[in-house]
């Protein structure tokens, strides 16, 4: 008997189906079923440490709601291994709205994912729209107590408490029985504690968000998703309370991926953002927080392409999008924002170099962060895109001997790092696809270096004065003008009023 799995025929396949999604409140494991055309259900898993969870009311229909809206996004991780041309959504409906964002985040989410494998999807990624008033599109239905693992093996069909059943009338019932529904009423406040899960990923960024958090008195959890050990020990350097959440992907996926399944980026962030609101509704939180800057919005440019922005889902477009939707369509008062976004690499380059609580524990560097494992033996490659940035953005900012025993040695003396910073600089090349600053950024610091002497005899930065700067600007390379702290974020304003100061110091 052949195993279905290993007869993954990428382009035969005609449809990506969402079959359903669960919760089990005693374990607090979800559930989010997928499946190609009528192929073998691809079960991924999401843990949140703390169960049993008791939820009840208007709560527990956000948490369903939020589990919903988990389910699509997370979908991405599958659909793009065949990108078929029909999208089903087997056991609710959404709306013109949620389509829209869903649309927004797989089109501009898989952009690189697209570029890369010769792929064309504009056009293609149409999400179903569907009409909630037939009485097709009950909550996805969490399992609580007394269900215990033999319940129902499709969770979906289990309540979390009686009472919560739309077919009982509980509490909330009709407050927005689906994400984006037609004619749904706008999402509840649910008088969540004033809490913060902030995302916390090894690197500069979010330590920044953390300390100045911690500034201004917010309560907050650090939350990191899977078993990086590297981002553990970062975590637990804060000294804070600390959430370990796990996702586990279908194991199919990755015998798809040897038998030619399309393979590449995808947006993670949103991915981990959806997670993240999840877990903040189970656990109590009024905050989402990511660490995500200004720069972040602006992609590569790539000759006859346009713009291709490896970190879309980091950007202000899906912050913004994404922040609105959780605010109406989830719960009125959970806030998600990214902290950094008024700022720039640079800026937020400044705030880090300010301490050196963790100089010996945080790594930008993104080879350390694998899917299938990490090599925690050395935090920096020096070789990698993040790497070169990363170095570059802390330099005019921090003494050289700290900066270069954080890494174990001098990126900018090293010629064969040239092209890696021609690429940061975009001199004859575009911006590498990776999370890092703009070129004006890289350019400004390298400038900011070239006027000290303990940096511009440094090989690239030698180069930069005698090659690169000449044909540019002067007017563009002053880095305090990258200082400047901008307007658009969703930083509630109460937090922001209490931050704004700090940062500008």
């Amino acid at each position: 008997m052949s195993d279905p799995a290993k007869d993954f025929k990428r382009d035969e396949i005609r449809a990506f189906r969402f079959v359903r999604c669960g919760f089990d409140a005693q374990t607090g494991i979800a559930q989010l079923v997928y499946a190609f055309d009528d192929g073998p259900e691809l079960v991924e898993t999401v843990t949140v440490p703390g169960a049993p969870f008791v939820l009840d009311g208007a709560r527990a229909e956000a948490a369903e709601r939020a589990l919903r809206l988990l389910h699509l996004i997370a979908g991405v991780s599958y659909y793009k291994a065949a990108v078929p041309e029909e999208i089903r959504i087997d056991s609710y409906v959404i709306d013109a709205d949620t389509a829209a964002l869903l649309e927004s985040v797989y089109l501009n989410g898989l952009g690189e994912f697209a570029y890369r494998n010769g792929l064309n999807l504009r056009g293609r990624i149409r999400f179903p729209i569907g009409d909630a008033s037939a009485g097709t599109n009950p909550l996805p239905r969490m399992r609580g107590r007394g269900q215990g693992e033999g319940g129902s093996a499709d969770a979906a069909e289990a309540p979390l408490t009686p009472s919560l059943s739309p077919a009982h009338g509980g509490e909330g019932a009709t407050a927005n029985t689906h994400p984006g529904g037609h004619g749904a009423t706008a999402a509840p406040a649910l008088g969540l504690p004033e809490h913060a899960l902030v995302a916390i990923g090894g690197g500069k960024d979010s330590l920044v968000s953390i300390e100045a958090l911690r500034g201004v008195d917010i309560a907050q959890t650090v939350t990191w998703i899977g078993g990086s050990q590297l981002i553990k020990a970062c975590a637990e350097r804060t000294g804070l309370p600390t959430l370990n959440l796990g996702r586990q992907l279908a194991p199919q996926l990755f015998e798809y991926n040897r038998q030619g399944a399309w393979n590449g980026h995808i947006p993670v962030t949103a991915v981990n953002s959806a997670i993240m609101v999840f877990a903040a509704l189970l656990t109590g939180a009024n905050q989402v927080v990511f660490s995500n800057e200004r720069s972040a919005s602006y992609g590569s440019l790539i000759e006859g392409t346009g713009e291709v922005n490896h970190q879309w889902s980091k950007g202000w477009a899906f912050e913004r999008d994404f922040g609105d939707y959780v605010h109406a369509r989830i719960a009125a008062d959970l806030h998600y924002y990214s902290l950094l976004r008024p700022l720039s690499e640079l800026a937020v380059a400044r705030q880090f170099a300010k301490s050196d609580h963790y100089d010996a524990h945080f790594s930008s560097c993104n080879r350390n962060f694998h899917i299938l494992g990490e090599r925690p033996v050395n935090r920096w490659c020096g070789v990698c895109p993040k790497c070169h940035f990363v170095f570059l953005a802390l330099a005019p900012f921090m003494p050289k001997p700290r900066l270069v025993g954080i890494f174990g040695r001098n990126l900018l003396d090293d010629p064969a790092q040239t092209a890696g910073y021609d690429a940061l600089l975009e001199f004859q090349d575009h911006k590498p696809f990776e999370c890092v600053g703009e070129g004006r950024e890289s350019r400004a610091a390298m400038a900011a270096l070239a006027e000290r002497p303990e940096w511009r005899e440094d090989d690239i930065v030698e180069r930069f004065v005698r090659e690169i700067r000449p044909q540019l600007d002067a007017a563009e390379l002053d880095v305090d003008a990258l200082m400047a702290i901008d307007d658009e974020h969703r930083v509630p304003p109460a937090i922001w009023e209490r931050l704004r100061a700090r940062f500008a110091a």
